[in-house]
């Protein structure tokens, strides 16, 4: 196993015994909740009664002290200089179109909100970094403080101090899960801290990052915007995670021009390599670079190389992705010949259309989709 191996297998230890850890820490706080609350002698069905509620208070707490992490990015992204861009809690988004406020949807998985915002402009090279990416977990902790105290100032009526520990309890969790450094299918704001602490180019590729989310949210397709913004980072520079989505920009761009030819050959390069891209980017160039494979050669074998169990799994977690439906249209049109299929998958594609929160980005998965269904009816012709 190597080096990199190791490092993703002990975050994904370190993130499995905080949630251990919590879950008992939350199993235990409520049995004592209960115990207290209720004398001897009351039913059991009135204890587990208890107990199912406390637990519900602690799911509203959790969704609670996701707003307040969000908020968290938010107000201290404002207070650095940032300016608003869109705010996400699961899958409703509030997003600035043309001036207004507007409600859309949009699913990340690996996410349960996202803060959106634009970038001060840099400053002798430089712009604040550390409290955008922190703002969310600080503002858990602040409440978890807040909270924990209101429990304890309430400890003589059980039931109203569960509520407030319960609420500190959450907000524990979460500040603890966003601010220790971890990895998995999206780093969490401790490890992209850590990022760009440690690397200029990480806090260089940064700013072009939410520079690109400013310009999409105005509705500039990826094609459309500076060149400059779009160089591919050096091998050393693609092991920093935060780097690496440069080089994936690079690849999307690409694929939004339709120079699919040379999208193609990038991802396969920077797929072999050994770098910092997580898994969801990572499963995404894979989708992507499927559909070069089906679009291009069409060779049956490497397709069906290239679309693994494990992709599929992440496929289904990601089915509300426009990119992901452009690829299985292409793949239902040109690997399995099934045109019904396919004509199901663009009908998905337009339902969520109606509220994506980028046209721009629907435009050009439309524009592929029309390249698919090209060569569709060219494979028809041929054959027939």
């Amino acid at each position: 196993m190597g080096k990199k191996s190791k490092g993703t297998a002990r975050i994904r230890y370190l993130s499995l015994g905080l949630m251990v850890l919590i879950g008992a820490m939350c199993g235990i706080w409520i049995a004592e909740i209960a115990e207290s609350a209720f004398p001897v002698g009351q039913t059991g069905g009135e204890l587990i009664f208890l107990m199912l509620v406390l637990f519900g208070v602690f799911l509203f707490a959790m969704l609670f002290q996701t707003v307040l992490h969000e908020a968290g990015h938010l107000v201290f992204g404002l207070w650095t200089g940032y300016r608003f861009l869109s705010f996400r809690i699961f899958s409703v988004m509030w997003i600035r179109e043309n001036g207004e406020i507007r409600r859309k949807r949009y699913t990340l998985a690996g996410t349960s909100g996202q803060c959106l915002m634009a970038p001060p402009e840099k400053k002798e090279g430089k712009f604040p970094v550390v409290l955008y990416n922190l703002g969310g977990a600080g503002m858990n902790l602040a409440a978890a403080a807040v909270f924990g105290g209101l429990g304890w100032l309430t400890a003589g009526i059980p039931l109203l101090s569960s509520v407030w520990c319960m609420a500190a309890l959450a907000g524990l969790a979460l500040a603890l899960l966003n601010g220790i450094p971890m990895s998995a299918a999206v780093p969490n704001d401790g490890y992209n801290a850590l990022c760009l602490r440690r690397s200029q180019s990480a806090r260089d590729s940064f700013w072009i990052q939410l520079k690109v989310n400013e310009q999409i949210a105005k509705g500039v397709r990826l094609h459309q915007m500076p060149e400059e913004w779009f160089a591919v980072p050096t091998d050393e520079e693609m092991k920093n995670s935060m780097t690496a989505v440069q080089g994936v920009l690079v690849c999307n761009r690409l694929m939004d021009a339709c120079r699919l030819e040379e999208a193609a050959g990038l991802m396969t390069r920077l797929l072999q390599m050994d770098s910092g891209i997580v898994p969801l980017h990572r499963n995404l160039l894979l989708l992507d670079l499927l559909y070069c494979e089906l679009t291009g050669e069409n060779r049956r074998e490497v397709a069906e190389a290239l679309f693994t169990d494990e992709l599929k799994k992440f496929v289904r977690s990601m089915r509300q992705n426009p990119s992901v439906l452009r690829t299985l249209y292409a793949y239902a049109l040109l690997q399995e010949r099934d045109r019904a299929k396919a004509a199901a998958l663009q009908a998905q594609f337009e339902k969520i259309a109606e509220t994506y929160p980028y046209p721009c980005e629907i435009q050009g998965e439309r524009v592929l989709m029309v390249i698919a269904m090209g060569k569709s009816g060219a494979a028809a012709a041929v054959a027939g």
